[in-house]
């Protein structure tokens, strides 16, 4: 078995990068998908979340960028903004040792002149959302004529979304020899339809049986009334460090957060209504640790990536199977055993038949104890101090760190994840020290700068 990437025939600067992200042995779907891609297949590829999907289709992606080209050669359409960024990160990283390669993200959501500024010179890599990059096309400021690579992540997600035609429209105008990668979680009809149409001669593959995610998961049967109780009483039995909790409507994420937040969680919503800058914010805090529970739906959960999620909870049981699996795809990565708990009321037991036939198998069933005395909510193990400058500004992660251990006198232990945005960066300091931190950068400044400091987790 390969134990590497270094016989996949990576290009050199890819399979170095490979090795400085520590990615030293390949997923199941990477041995598969990286050779046939590199060989200019077409791929209709299986794989959950979590499998290294974005690799297989990412690295033989960027093995065909001719550099400094001044036309874009790559696009990825993803179902959300969340995923394009998540992608979009990764390819970064996975091209590293590539110079002056240019990868921007394209979605909605966001203002559209930016967006235009940024083609100005034409990027070697698109990522980005169906809606807008139709919208660019219309607008004259995007041309696809040097495409040779397309990939449609999430496949699934996208038809469910309502994207088929979008899609349809956007490979009407690639170049005949675009090498297409379909990756999806689930194959269903859809699916193989629309590969039909899309795909030359494809190669089908799928990440192997025993690479699946180690997850428990169980169900819990409550009254309707009970569901808010139910979920908090989850959330203090098992003490997850960080839990995902997901709600089928926006209405519903709203109230169990106010709900959560009332009785002491460290909670905060994810949901269609934010803006870019508070979505980006909230991610930040759930990834840094500032967060212990995020409650989403499942189209604005989509493309959250976060290593080593000990659980997803579904506050309501998913209302059909392959939105299931994505829900608990999230959880039991890289070896680790997740955990997977849906509280189901008995209006919902039609959805859950329906899962439950998917998957040729019943939900293990367990009782809960609705205690009227529960213990108080475990605080987030950091604070989040978000700084108002960032990667335009020149700031780099270093300069925070040296900021914080140096003038704020912070052992290295006390800083957590920095997360660097064009115009803002946000850092987890360790809630001990999170205020002393915040006064000693506002006094101090870093590198000599006085900046914009606040709390805000």
């Amino acid at each position: 078995m390969t134990t590497s990437f270094a016989p996949l025939g990576l290009p050199e600067p890819l399979a170095r990068a490979c090795e400085s992200l520590g990615f030293s042995t390949p997923t199941a779907i990477q041995l598969q998908a990286i050779p046939a891609g590199l060989a200019g297949r077409d791929l209709l590829a299986q794989a959950r979340t979590g499998s290294g999907k974005t690799l297989a289709f990412g690295l033989p992606l960027l093995a065909k960028i001719e550099p400094a080209a001044l036309r874009t050669q790559a696009l990825v359409l993803c179902p959300t903004r969340e995923l394009a960024d998540q992608v979009a990160k990764d390819l970064r990283a996975a091209a590293r040792f590539l110079p002056n390669l240019k990868i921007i993200t394209l979605c909605g959501g966001i203002p559209l002149r930016p967006q235009l500024a940024s083609l100005e010179v034409p990027p070697d890599v698109i990522v980005g959302t169906p809606g807008r990059i139709l919208e660019l096309m219309a607008e004259k400021a995007l041309s696809l004529e040097h495409i040779n690579s397309f990939v449609l992540d999430e496949a699934d997600r996208m038809l469910d979304m309502g994207f088929v035609a979008d899609i349809q429209t956007v490979a009407k105008r690639l170049p005949k020899t675009a090498q297409c990668l379909m990756f999806s979680a689930t194959f269903s009809e859809d699916i193989r339809t629309i590969a039909a149409t899309l795909l030359r001669d494809p190669l089908e593959i799928s990440a192997a049986l025993d690479d699946a995610p180690k997850i428990d998961e169980w169900v819990h049967v409550v009254d309707a009334d009970q569901r808010h109780w139910a979920v908090m009483q989850i959330l203090t039995d098992r003490a997850p460090e960080a839990a995902l909790v997901f709600c089928n409507t926006r209405k519903e994420t709203a109230a169990l957060t106010t709900a959560l937040q009332r009785e002491g969680f460290a909670a905060d919503a994810l949901h269609g209504d934010l803006e870019q800058r508070e979505r980006e914010e909230v991610l930040a805090r759930f990834a840094n640790g500032s967060l212990r529970v995020l409650v989403a739906t499942d189209v604005a959960a989509r493309g959250i990536d976060i290593a080593g999620l000990p659980m997803v909870l579904s506050a309501e049981i998913a209302s059909d199977a392959d939105q299931h699996v994505h829900r608990i795809g999230r959880t039991g990565r890289a070896g680790e055993t997740g955990l997977a708990v849906a509280v189901v009321t008995p209006s919902e037991s039609h959805w859950r038949r329906s899962i439950e036939a998917a998957r040729g198998s019943a939900f293990q069933e367990r009782s809960l104890r609705l205690s009227q005395q529960r213990a108080k909510p475990a605080p987030a193990a950091f604070r989040t101090l978000q700084i108002d400058a960032g990667r335009q500004d020149k700031l780099r992660p270093g300069d925070v760190m040296g900021a914080l251990t140096g003038a704020a006198g912070l052992a290295a232990d006390a800083v957590g994840k920095i997360s660097l945005y064009p115009t803002r960066c946000y850092v987890a300091v360790a809630r001990a020290h999170a205020d002393a931190a915040l006064a000693r950068l506002r006094e101090k400044g870093i590198k000599g700068r006085k900046l914009r400091v606040k709390a805000i987790g």
